[in-house]
């Protein structure tokens, strides 16, 4: 389950996420948002589908033009890296932002559209797998946050359109070099 803070506060954005992880690579993603009764998929290689149908990401090629996804990580009171610094600067680029507390629903929601783009760090695997494959499949990208491959053990993510995703890596790099003073 994802988002179990919220569920328990009946707060209506959770999920089942399952990933399944064969010989080192992602090759099933399911999430299911029962509030919505929204179920994505993926199959490696074949696709991604919402309750059926096919999704892809969004057109938009613009920072400025986009919604974006974020959250927190349950230590962010007590430790210095805490996504503040790079939530500040997306506020100051995006379109908007918002926090659900869903990591996987954020993703899947690149996925199909909703969003242009997610970030996060502290992240497990569990947490991200299934959105990411089904990310991928629907034409997105996903990278950590200085723009590298995905680690799916490396707790910290961009995902998004593909289309402005140089641009969120930018933005976090900006972060990541105010948080090395």
């Amino acid at each position: 389950m994802d988002g179990t803070t919220n569920y328990a506060h009946a707060f209506p954005s959770f999920c089942v996420s399952i990933g399944l992880e064969y010989q080192g690579e992602v090759v099933l993603g399911v999430v299911f948002n029962p509030i919505h009764n929204e179920l994505f998929t993926g199959i490696k290689g074949q696709g991604a589908w919402l309750n059926g149908k096919r999704i892809h990401v969004s057109a938009i090629t613009e920072l400025k033009r986009s919604l974006l996804g974020t959250g927190f990580a349950y230590n962010v009171q007590v430790v210095k890296n805490n996504n503040l610094n790079h939530l500040e600067n997306f506020l100051k680029r995006a379109q908007g932002i918002r926090r659900m507390g869903a990591a996987a629903i954020d993703i899947c929601y690149v996925a199909c559209g909703r969003l242009e783009g997610f970030w996060e760090m502290e992240l497990w695997p569990w947490d991200i797998a299934a959105g990411c494959l089904i990310l991928s499949e629907a034409g997105g990208a996903i990278s950590m946050f200085d723009g590298s491959p995905l680690d799916l053990y490396g707790k910290q993510i961009i995902c998004s359109n593909a289309k402005i995703h140089k641009d969120m890596v930018k933005v976090v790099k900006m972060g990541m070099k105010a948080f090395a003073k």
